[in-house]
């Protein structure tokens, strides 16, 4: 209990007593509405916690969910799984379920029956939702259980198509383009928000009559703010005009034909000479300043039409490992490297001279 504000509360009380009475200490009246302070104070905290509760700013995991809900019909995107497709070698039957695995465990499950001749291709989908279901080409290459007859796995190309849920940030954002921009009639906002409907997205750009009367080009980017992979293009196209058709199918009105693609990628090459703080290797540094750099780029993605040259520097320096740097090149330039309107920056090789 907080003495001092007791106390204030108390003398605002005490002040509205006719000081005919004995408001001191140990008599009645005094007593009686110190209790009445003690009270008021417990709800007034009450009060404002609930204050708190009323600004979407302050909300945090379900409350957050339930107020943009509740207010404009929003709902938090839910992770997703990665999918892929396996070589199978040997003579025998997959079944739908059957598990397959990565050295580290990641596990996928075979997303059809099918009968292996010799080799054949499958279908998998992986065990856990989010991003680590996204795994490099020739890693699934182990059955956690023995599949009879069937010798060797393994997935040719990458699995993707994995999403963690929709951050709180994420939400809240799509929350306020609905309050300030409200979408309506099919405007801008309205591609903005079905775009943004969809688990993976992390940010979209909207195009209107970009192929002539009638047409809408929508630009996204992944969560990691890179460029979006087909099967998330695929998935925002049939979630707002399947087939670009224009036929009403999706979220977009009868007549307007949408094109979704995948921003392109600015690809920035760094090149900086560093000093190194003593306890870290050059793999250590050159690892952190990646790292460093790749939050810089997240944040300004779909944000800014240039990458600031400077913030680059702040980011090398900023790094864990790193005393000074001298002679940065961006793309072999000191210059701002202009991002396109359909771009988005990614960073490529990272040379320490």
């Amino acid at each position: 209990m907080d003495e001092d504000k007791v106390s204030e509360l108390l003398d605002q009380l005490l002040s509205y007593i006719d000081p005919s009475y004995d408001k001191s200490e140990g008599y009645l009246i005094h007593d009686m509405l110190k209790s009445v302070a003690i009270v008021l104070l417990e709800q007034k905290g009450d009060l404002e916690g609930i204050k708190r509760l009323l600004d979407v700013d302050n909300l945090t995991g379900a409350l957050l969910e339930a107020f943009v809900k509740q207010r404009k019909g929003i709902t938090r995107t839910p992770a997703t799984y990665s999918s892929g497709m396996l070589q199978v070698t040997g003579n025998g039957t997959v079944n739908v379920g059957d598990l397959f695995e990565t050295p580290s465990g990641v596990q996928f499950a075979a997303a059809e029956t099918k009968m292996i001749t010799g080799s054949g291709t499958l279908q998998v989908k992986s065990v856990m939702s989010g991003p680590v279901g996204n795994v490099p080409a020739d890693q699934i290459t182990q059955m956690p259980v023995t599949l009879p007859g069937i010798t060797a796995v393994t997935n040719p190309k990458p699995t993707d198509g994995g999403y963690a849920a929709e951050t709180d940030d994420s939400l809240r954002e799509r929350y306020y383009i609905a309050v300030r921009t409200p979408p309506t009639s099919a405007n801008i906002y309205h591609y903005l928000q079905w775009a943004k409907e969809v688990s993976g997205v992390g940010g979209a750009k909207v195009f209107p009559v970009e192929r002539g009367d009638n047409t809408v080009e929508v630009i996204i980017i992944d969560q990691e703010k890179q460029p979006a992979a087909p099967v998330l293009v695929d998935q925002v196209q049939k979630h707002i005009d399947p087939g670009s058709t224009g036929l009403g199918e999706g979220e977009a009105p009868i007549g307007a034909k949408c094109y979704v693609l995948s921003a392109d990628p600015l690809i920035l090459d760094i090149s900086v000479s560093v000093t190194m703080a003593g306890g870290y290797t050059q793999d250590e540094v050159q690892e952190n300043i990646r790292d460093s750099i790749s939050v810089y780029l997240k944040s300004i993605a779909f944000q800014l039409n240039y990458v600031s040259f400077a913030h680059i520097g702040q980011a090398i320096l900023d790094s864990v490992g790193v005393e000074d740097y001298a002679g940065l090149l961006v793309n072999g330039a000191i210059d701002n490297p202009q991002v396109g309107a359909k771009q988005v920056a990614v960073l490529g090789a990272v040379t320490l001279v």
